[in-house]
């Protein structure tokens, strides 16, 4: 607790200014007080206070829908996290076709989704021009919907020819912007400044950029969660996705354990405090974690969802870490199951495209 002396007509007074408060004005802390925050039981509920009114305020009480498609479990990295990494061979392999794909969408569109989301592993088999082909298809067919990219590092090249084929989004994490720490998390032959490179080509082309982080994952610290935190900050993302580490059983880190749900729930609040107009989603990971995770990330500042289109009998497969929520919900279920879940604490599920807000 911070105390100012502040004058009132000629007398002076003391107020008490809290860090979540200062954080809000002044979009900016220093690390010292950052630490603070992140590491800090003490400060979750006011934080969450702060966060809820910021995003209220930009945003008013609208959940944004996005309609998520895993193209592919197919990786050509070997991410020591990621239970659809290479070298995991318990893992049965799917590729969705093209006609899969838009069946999705057609689904999706019929339920009001006006967001497609195709993520999915580094899959060689999706070379530049069968993506083009894919989001070509897609704006062809729903001309009033954004398309959201998530399939990992690319050229610059590649970037272009994705955006001028239809897509307006992609997001990539960071996963760290500590490198050492990312040495540790990725074999030597990944490079995280090159995925950093990554996020800046997207940004020039011209995309909605989305970046973030896990929670929790192995060897983190609080000082590479403050990297991470400085890196958004350069960055200026419009999307920023995180949630908390979540462990598979047939990856090398099997043994260590899951993110910590209260302090993942602090960052999205810190987040949404130092990007008011971001787009930052309730991720599954903290439906997983907890049974009331989405919620509770709303609570914190959150205004997105992404309940699953794809073909129930893949989602199982699209593995990145045990115990995934809903995998064999139908679409209309999930989004009925999402309306009434935004609903009990407040808010409202809306089914527009649902641009960032920048002032």
């Amino acid at each position: 607790m911070v105390i100012l002396v502040v004058r009132i007509g000629g007398n002076e007074r003391m107020v008490e200014n809290s860090l979540p408060k200062r954080l809000r004005e002044y979009r900016d802390l220093s690390d010292g007080e950052l630490t603070q925050l992140i590491e800090g039981n003490e400060y979750e509920d006011e934080l969450m206070e702060e966060a809820d009114a910021v995003r209220r305020l930009h945003y008013g009480t609208d959940v944004y829908i996005r309609g998520l498609i895993e193209l592919t479990n197919y990786c050509k990295n070997d991410c020591y996290y990621c239970g659809i990494r290479k070298g995991n061979g318990q893992l049965t392999r799917y590729r969705l076709s093209m006609e899969d794909v838009l069946a999705c969408c057609a689904t999706g569109y019929e339920l009001g989704f006006r967001t497609f989301v195709l993520q999915g592993g580094e899959d060689l088999y999706f070379t530049d021009e069968r993506i083009c082909e894919v989001v070509a298809a897609i704006r062809s067919r729903h001309p009033d919907c954004a398309i959201t990219l998530s399939l990992g590092e690319k050229s610059y090249e590649g970037y272009l020819a994705f955006y001028e084929a239809g897509a307006t989004r992609y997001l990539l994490r960071h996963e760290t912007a500590n490198p050492e720490h990312y040495g540790k998390l990725h074999p030597s032959t990944m490079d995280g400044g090159n995925r950093q490179r990554c996020l800046w080509d997207i940004k020039k082309i011209g995309y909605q950029v989305g970046s973030g982080f896990m929670v929790g994952s192995p060897y983190q610290t609080t000082a590479c969660l403050l990297e991470d935190v400085r890196f958004l900050q350069e960055l200026n993302p419009d999307m920023i996705g995180i949630g908390p580490y979540l462990s598979h059983k047939d990856t090398p880190f099997a043994h260590h354990a899951n993110g910590d749900l209260h302090k993942c729930l602090r960052l999205v609040s810190i987040l949404r405090l130092l990007f008011p107009h971001a787009l930052i989603p309730a991720t599954t990971a903290l439906g997983t974690i907890d049974e009331r995770g989405r919620e509770r990330g709303l609570l914190a500042g959150a205004n997105v969802v992404m309940p699953n289109l794809s073909p129930t009998n893949v989602r199982s497969l699209y593995s990145l870490y045990d115990n995934k929520i809903h995998t064999m919900e139908e679409a209309a279920e999930s989004r009925r199951a999402l309306e009434r879940r935004a609903a009990s604490i407040g808010y409202r599920v809306v089914t527009h495209v649902g641009h960032v807000k920048r002032d």
